[in-house]
């Protein structure tokens, strides 16, 4: 159970990550996948600082948990998490990100970063690449757990279905996926292009535990949430559904379906940072 102090460790951890990446986003001269950055990044947080068996002292540890994040356009909120968590620095990657023959991708690349678990960024394969491993740790007697994190939009494919399928068959309880819910693609509103609800009863119709946090952008209902992941001898493989809100904390960019990805000029830069202060000071003030 984590404490008041350690919440509000990871609200701090969030915080600066997102206002990493939005100085990142405004020096870059390409795009960056803001929006769904942001409504993943509490979770990201809580994952890597709470949740998982990972540090870079663990790379070579095959005790450690395995992390696969499907959802591989969110790369960069990946890793200023990892940066955080000291994988290596974040200057590196503002020096390096998205420059010939630099180990931070607009998609993780396990050839760039040897201490990734995977390569991705074709949407929808990571959660069978998760069973995978699952039941390889399985049949090998590890105790470790397999985290899969997912957006929403790629659970429109058929691949992700199929896995879901096995990760029930074969017992996997050691698996845990959790979808970034929040409900837009790269184009539009998810429901108004495949309605994916009842969603999490369609995961429950699978053979899935399933939890689901009402905000996914609130670091105590993500604490709970993770916290109350049964364990891994179980046989049953958990799903976890965290409705967010994409741009999360930037005013011109929350629910824009054009924040897929984009760039910040100066004037973006200054509000957005702003906004980033409001809402962070607001939440210590209990607004």
């Amino acid at each position: 159970m984590a404490t008041k102090q350690e919440i509000q460790h990871l609200k701090d951890l969030a915080y600066d990550a997102r206002k990493k990446l939005c100085l990142l986003c405004g020096a870059y001269e390409g795009s960056i996948h803001m929006g769904g950055d942001m409504s993943m990044m509490d979770a990201l947080v809580c994952l890597f600082h709470h949740t998982m068996h990972v540090g870079p002292e663990l790379v070579q540890n095959p005790e450690r948990d395995r992390f696969i994040l499907s959802k591989g356009h969110g790369a960069v909120a990946m890793y200023i998490v990892m940066a955080s968590k000291g994988f290596f620095s974040y200057e590196e990657i503002c020096d390096t990100y998205g420059k010939l023959g630099s180990k931070f991708g607009q998609h993780p690349c396990k050839n760039r970063l040897p201490m990734l678990d995977a390569s991705t960024g074709s949407l929808g394969h990571g959660l069978a690449l998760s069973v995978g491993m699952a039941a390889a740790a399985r049949q090998h007697g590890e105790k470790h757990r397999v985290f899969c994190v997912m957006g929403d939009g790629e659970t429109c494919e058929g691949s992700v279905w199929e896995a879901a399928i096995m990760g029930h068959a074969l017992s996997l309880g050691n698996l845990v996926a959790l979808v970034d819910r929040n409900k837009q693609l790269m184009t539009s509103f998810s429901e108004d292009s495949v309605k994916l609800e009842p969603y999490a009863d369609k995961w429950r119709a699978f053979g899935w535990n399933v939890i689901e946090i009402a905000d996914g952008n609130d670091m105590e209902q993500v604490v709970k949430a993770l916290d109350s992941i049964p364990a891994s001898d179980t046989d049953k493989p958990t799903l976890i559904v965290s409705n967010t809100v994409k741009g999360k904390n930037i005013s011109f960019m929350e629910r824009q379906i054009k924040w897929h990805a984009g760039s910040m000029n100066e004037s973006d830069l200054e509000q957005a940072l702003k906004d980033l202060d409001t809402a962070y000071q607001e939440a210590k003030e209990g607004k």
